[in-house]
């Protein structure tokens, strides 16, 4: 078997997924993401954060020669990396989505845009996702008004005042639609990742350092440019992605779907009171899942669209618009690490 085909097969058993296709475009961008000699040594990492040593034994090559090649797949954005002062750095295999894709930020070329969109509709596993989601949704905007509370990690700005370090980087998805010569004006400096996840963007030059109050800022940005936040589904939160439906891959795929809310995992859901409603159609403009449409009198809604972002509360110019929380058995319980997010895809998809 081809060494691709193997690492394919290979990305597959990893929580992401990395489904074959008739066309064989998965093979073509593993092409051009990995070397035939990356592709060897990337089928020696696993799920567990791994000394070099480790993964040398098993691909047959000195611990020497491995830590090497894996730091300039670290640095390429092909693998994970744990890397900490004074002690030996640590590498793992990586999903292609939520991972070796997004770690593509700024060296996207025209080519690989072409075979990811190709690619993008056989990527997400609606089923899987609709089970254990890689993101959840959570509300946008501090004093949003929601009825029946929010736990701290279903709060943007409380999860952003748990974290010491953070990076900011430009949105994967914004770029990839650009190239494609797509004129998506929402703005593109605008990804957070946190701990772990923040120290991998920083030390591959992926992105910049920034304190707190300029993260909470950029959550002001992405309320004032109408973005989704969709953060990691765990209680312990990694990242935070601020997404556009123009652009966004898991927003695209929740849109392909018929009911939206039946698959993506918030706690909330809009409620309305036509009594309230101005027709200022601002929600509109706002809802990046089209959930509300023109009316005679007031806006119409589709709420199996709705996706419990809260973008359409904030700017609502009446009292017509508030979130609501879901009935506590329609709520999916959010794992606490993304460890535990992973082992519950793994089972839903039957590789444990």
């Amino acid at each position: 078997m081809d060494v691709y085909d193997k690492l394919r097969e290979h990305l597959d058993k990893l929580p992401g997924g990395y489904p074959a296709t008739d066309s064989g475009v998965e093979i073509r961008i593993l092409k051009r993401l990995f070397t035939p000699e990356q592709a060897e040594l990337a089928l020696s990492t696993t799920l567990m954060p791994e000394p070099a040593g480790a993964i040398a034994q098993r691909a047959g090559i000195s611990e020497e020669e491995a830590e090497k090649r894996l730091m300039e797949m670290t640095r390429a954005g092909l693998i994970f990396s744990v890397e900490s002062e004074g002690r030996p750095t640590l590498f793992m295999a990586s999903s292609f989505v939520v991972g070796i894709w997004e770690f593509q930020v700024g060296r996207l070329t025209e080519g690989l845009v072409k075979d990811a969109q190709e690619y993008q509709p056989h990527l997400f596993d609606l089923d899987t996702w609709s089970k254990e989601p890689q993101l959840r949704a959570i509300p946008i905007g501090a004093n949003i008004r929601v009825e029946g509370g929010a736990m701290p990690y279903e709060q943007a700005e409380e999860i952003v005042k748990q974290q010491k370090k953070i990076a900011l980087m430009p949105c994967i998805c914004r770029q990839e639609h650009h190239i494609a010569g797509g004129n998506c004006q929402k703005p593109e400096e605008v990804c957070l990742a946190f701990g772990t996840g923040a120290y991998y963007y920083l030390n591959n030059n992926l992105g910049r350092e920034i304190t707190q109050e300029e993260a909470l800022e950029v959550l002001k940005t992405a309320d004032k440019a109408g973005l989704v936040l969709q953060p990691g589904n765990s209680q312990k939160v990694q990242n935070i992605c601020c997404c556009c439906g123009d652009c966004c891959g898991v927003l695209l795929a929740y849109k392909r779907h018929p009911k939206p809310a039946d698959i993506c995992h918030s706690p909330y859901i809009v409620k309305f009171d036509p009594d309230e409603c101005t027709n200022c159609e601002i929600c509109i403009e706002r809802c990046q899942m089209d959930v509300f449409s023109e009316g005679d009198d007031v806006v119409s809604l589709n709420l199996n669209k709705c996706i419990g972002c809260g973008l359409c509360v904030t700017t609502c110019s009446g009292e017509a618009l508030s979130l609501v929380r879901k009935p506590e058995d329609q709520i999916p319980p959010v794992p606490g690490n993304i460890i535990e997010t992973n082992i519950n895809i793994l089972k839903i998809r039957g590789l444990l």
